[in-house]
């Protein structure tokens, strides 16, 4: 058995949810709280931050797919469908969800130990792939910045920008990215402005 998980328990008849709670603490674990529906779900997974949900998919109000969703966006945690039967459709609803795993009624404890485990790998790599898709948009507008053609003033050296005004050359450049400039003077112009100081 890995690390104590604290599960939240979504199922409105009151006998599989003790019965579900009995096999998770059997596992271990913790019950977290337990819903009766998914609006109470959602509610209790934002203020409790379970490290996992056990949630029924037929449900009185919110169903445990619409509550997977919210629970996905809001504060996101390894979830596991629970349901009288399995579908491929069903699956791929579930899937789309953001739900992590299933168990089919009545789960035995081994079962329960699978989905938690399994739902917890796959909220894992869910997470890092978030976080991988939020550094490359990141990289992606920084990249831009400085993309595609500058038009540019042949005397002045000037750029005109997206709103058509005309910018120095180190106004727009430090406007549209993260350098900054310090200046100095080039041998050749240093000869030309300054020819008592050239070499």
């Amino acid at each position: 058995m890995g690390e104590q998980m604290r599960v939240l328990v979504v199922e409105d008849e009151v006998l599989v949810a003790e019965m579900i709670g009995g096999l998770v603490r059997e596992l271990g674990h913790e019950v977290a709280g337990t819903a009766r529906d998914g609006a109470e779900a959602v509610a209790l997974a934002e203020q409790l931050a379970p490290s996992a949900v056990i949630m029924d998919i037929n449900m009185p109000g919110t169903d445990g797919l619409t509550a997977a969703r919210r629970i996905t966006e809001r504060c996101p945690a390894p979830i596991v469908i629970l349901s009288a039967f399995e579908t491929s459709e069903m699956l791929d609803r579930a899937t789309d969800a953001g739900v992590g795993a299933y168990l089919v009624k009545p789960p035995n404890v081994r079962e329960v130990d699978r989905a938690l485990t399994i739902a917890a790998a796959r909220f894992h790599d869910l997470m890092t792939l978030r976080r991988k898709n939020a550094e490359l948009r990141e990289a992606l507008a920084v990249v831009r910045q400085l993309s595609g053609l500058l038009p540019i003033c042949a005397g002045c050296k000037r750029i005109r920008d997206d709103a058509g005004a005309w910018q120095e050359v180190e106004e727009y450049i430090q406007s549209h990215s993260s350098a900054r400039f310090s200046h100095g003077m080039c041998p050749d112009c240093l000869q030309k402005f300054y020819p008592e100081y050239g070499a």
